[in-house]
């Protein structure tokens, strides 16, 4: 969202529009991370007013959380149509809770798509939100393997989300833990292509970006 001011995001900048333009489904959810579990309304707005920037999506009464607001300005930005759920995931949400709610989502209707919200470790360098943590780079990087291989033609490792440790996770700040795991809930047994299209860490925290297609 910084734009011409921020160029050492201008990869990642392209990622998620390539990942926004490949989805397709009759219902598109939006999954991302807050301090609760809830259902905003498909109208709820995206205020980025209190980050520095003067913009708002939407005109509801429901303000969604950064991770789903992100979200929402991705989808935006590529001008995508059809209609748009929210579902919000507590950062703290058990595994089980996950997968479940993942399970949920997916059986919601015929073909669902599922756009991810969710930051890597915070701690990836001693500038980073947590500061340095020598345990964050190997757990993104198994994010990252779970997530699909740099080229596509492989197979996402959903086994691996849903063991990701939430303690873990916690105390790497990963806040996209949860969201990968309804992910991992949502993605159940079916067969699925994946490709990962960035692994960056430009201010100390993980940022990765995946496409997964149905096989």
């Amino acid at each position: 969202m910084a734009g011409a001011a921020a160029g050492e995001l201008d990869g990642l900048r392209d990622a998620c529009d390539e990942a926004v333009r490949r989805l397709d489904g009759d219902v598109l959810v939006v999954v991302g991370g807050d301090e609760r579990t809830w259902r905003p309304d498909a109208d709820a707005a995206a205020d980025f007013r209190p980050y520095g920037l003067d913009l708002t999506l939407g005109s509801g009464r429901d303000r969604l959380p950064l991770s789903l607001a992100i979200g929402c300005w991705l989808l935006r930005r590529a001008e995508h149509t059809p209609p748009v759920q929210y579902q919000a995931v507590a950062f703290d949400a058990s595994p089980r809770e996950c997968l479940a709610l993942g399970e949920r989502l997916a059986g919601a209707a015929e073909r669902v798509a599922l756009l991810v919200m969710g930051d890597g470790a915070a701690c990836r360098d001693v500038k980073a939100p947590g500061y340095l943590d020598e345990r964050a780079e190997p757990f993104d990087e198994a994010v990252a393997r779970a997530l699909g291989a740099p080229h596509g033609g492989g197979r996402p490792d959903v086994a691996a989300l849903a063991a990701l440790d939430p303690s873990l996770a916690a105390e790497l700040r990963a806040a996209g833990r949860a969201a990968w795991q309804v992910l991992a809930g949502a993605a159940g047994t079916a067969p699925f292509t994946a490709e990962l299209l960035a692994h960056e860490a430009p201010y100390g925290v993980g940022y990765l970006v995946a496409s997964w297609t149905r096989s």
